[in-house]
């Protein structure tokens, strides 16, 4: 089994940097998820960790997990209130044709018997807003920072798509998912809040795959 690399710790809370391919819940078909790896993850403690929020099973970088009952309420309701700040880096598609900007679309989930459920723009939707800006360009894509406010499902794939008019590389649903094995989309840092105390800060190394097409870390 792949060892997890942990990228922060104390006594209530773990970052760790997520493996691409990796889900966060055990998926309906069963297989491996990350569950399998609390063992590892309880270093000495009594308890299992519990992750505060998701990322996408293709989604590589910053999670982070409690230590128990209490520091998940607390950072839960951090997330809820929209106190934590999180960078990501992804691989657009394409060269978007201005450097920054900010998305900002109402997003809801629609489903169909052949294409299964996904997220689109629509009026009737949840607010949802991401900035963004090109860090590189190399072989006809874009290195791209987001930091999202909002932490709707599927955002910033959906933000790249129908906001910047050029899919994730590799996302085999809202691009065609060809260029790369995985969407390309890495959680590169997090900081949480906390009353009375130094915040949860980490960052996870830019995965060699995005380092295979031609991109350091900006």
């Amino acid at each position: 089994m792949t060892q997890i690399s942990i990228v922060y710790e104390d006594g209530e809370a773990l970052v760790i940097d997520k493996p691409a391919g990796l889900p966060v819940d055990r998926p309906r078909r069963g297989g491996p998820c990350l569950e399998d790896h609390y063992e590892q993850l309880r270093m000495g403690f009594q308890r299992n960790p519990a992750p505060v929020h998701r990322l996408d099973t293709d989604t590589s970088g910053c999670l982070l997990l409690a230590r128990n009952p209490k520091a998940l309420k607390r950072f839960a309701k951090a997330f809820e209130e929209r106190l934590v700040e999180k960078r990501y880096l992804g691989l657009l598609a394409g060269l978007p044709e201005e450097q920054e900007g900010t998305v900002e679309l109402s997003l809801a989930k629609i489903s169909s018997a052949e294409k299964g459920w996904r997220m689109i723009a629509a009026r009737k939707g949840k607010p949802s807003v991401t900035h963004w800006k090109v860090l590189a360009q190399s072989g006809g894509h874009a290195l791209v920072e987001f930091r999202p406010e909002t932490g709707r499902t599927h955002q910033i794939r959906v933000h790249c798509e129908a906001g910047l008019g050029i899919p994730l590389l590799g996302d085999p649903v809202y691009g065609n998912g060809k260029g790369a094995p995985r969407t390309m989309l890495h959680a590169a840092a997090i900081t949480v809040p906390r009353e009375n105390k130094t915040p949860v800060q980490a960052s996870a190394p830019l995965p060699e795959d995005f380092v295979a097409l031609g991109f350091g870390d900006g």
